[in-house]
């Protein structure tokens, strides 16, 4: 199964049914994961940075593009409720712009 492992969360990696997308599966693993619009792809709370696999990921969807195209969303950042992982792992990290007070984050 593809998984996903975000390195600065406890736990190790986050196993990414299919169909379902990073926000849905990061949920499923019970890490709280900041998303204001509620997963409608409206905002961009729900990013996550990645450093390894982005090719994995499925395309970036019309509300990643356009927020990429105002300077909101870099080309290195997906919206986690937007993108789904078909095959392999891909390694990201929370942005310090969206992480939550209550969760202990690692180095």
């Amino acid at each position: 199964m593809p998984t996903l492992l975000v390195q600065n969360l406890p736990g190790g990696a986050i196993s990414v049914p299919p169909g379902a997308t990073l926000l849905a599966a990061i949920q499923a693993a019970g890490h709280d994961w900041l998303h204001a619009c509620g997963a409608r792809g409206r905002c961009t709370t729900c990013r996550v940075q990645v450093v390894r696999g982005l090719e994995l990921l499925t395309p970036p969807t019309g509300p990643e593009l356009r927020y990429r195209a105002a300077g909101r969303l870099l080309s290195t950042e997906r919206l986690t409720c937007q993108s789904y992982l078909p095959a392999g792992e891909v390694a990201g990290r929370v942005p310090e712009a969206t992480k939550l007070p209550h969760v202990a984050y690692t180095g």
